[in-house]
């Protein structure tokens, strides 16, 4: 048995003695041909040959009439098999190298994914890394965007408020400052009972009770509260009383 046949599969090996099988059975077959053939060349008339090739035709039938026809066949198919075995050994060689080259291949390609695999690894985490960054950046951004806008608007709310208690000290002044300036042009001086709360702080304490204390806007009604201030917030609903006490008012929401 040669080198390659340790190496085949049982299948193999049983399909390979099925083979010579069938080749000892078809040469079986061609020798019974052959020996019909024979006959015949018997029965036909002799034809008269050298001496020289009676000689080696006699030679070769004594060689051949020594022999039985199985071992002709198993010579034949002996000789056919060592020629199959030489072709089985080179094929079997082929498929050894290409397999190595396959194996080799394989393993390159194994190792480009492991880098590939690693490259992309590191880009995720790069992607994650930035995307972190910009959304930090984002928010400090949206978060510096609003407290410049709450600046602006304090800064506006200030300013507002403070032309708005010049209009009120202009147009609403202090009974006191209304009499005092009456009474320096008749020469009279006398100190007021009470120290009048001015319009814009009152109104301001209620905008600033809506704000803080959405749920209990009211505030108690002092007695620094000029009443006439009071009667016309009450008059023009600006302010309202609270239902059950008079001596509470709120500011209307407007911005409701």
């Amino acid at each position: 048995m040669s080198s390659y046949q340790h190496d085949l599969p049982p299948d193999l090996q049983t399909s390979s003695m099925q083979g010579s099988e069938e080749l000892l059975q078809r040469c079986e077959e061609i020798w019974a041909q052959i020996g019909q053939c024979q006959n015949q060349i018997m029965v036909m008339e002799p034809e008269v040959l050298p001496d020289t090739d009676v000689q080696a035709l006699t030679a070769k039938y004594g060689q051949w009439k020594e022999k039985s026809p199985r071992d002709v066949l198993l010579a034949a198919g002996k000789e056919e098999l060592q020629n199959v075995d030489g072709e089985l050994e080179m094929m079997l060689s082929t498929v050894r190298s290409e397999n190595k080259k396959l194996k080799s291949d394989l393993e390159k390609e194994q190792g480009w994914l492991a880098e590939q695999e690693e490259v992309l690894e590191a880009l995720k985490g790069k992607l994650q890394e930035l995307k972190n960054q910009s959304e930090n950046i984002s928010q400090k951004s949206a978060f510096q965007e609003l407290k410049n806008k709450l600046k602006k608007v304090k800064a506006y709310r200030e300013e507002l408020l403070s032309a708005f208690g010049e209009f009120l000290e202009e147009h609403f002044p202090l009974p006191e400052e209304h009499k005092n300036s009456i009474k320096k042009k008749k020469g009279v001086s006398e100190e007021p009972r009470v120290q009048w709360i001015r319009l814009h702080v009152i109104l301001e304490t209620l905008i600033n009770q809506l704000m803080n204390t959405p749920n209990d806007p009211y505030i108690l009604v002092q007695d620094e509260y000029w009443p006439p201030y009071i009667e016309l917030l009450l008059r023009y609903g600006i302010a309202l009383r609270h239902p059950a006490d008079a001596k509470r008012i709120r500011l209307e929401a407007f911005h409701q």
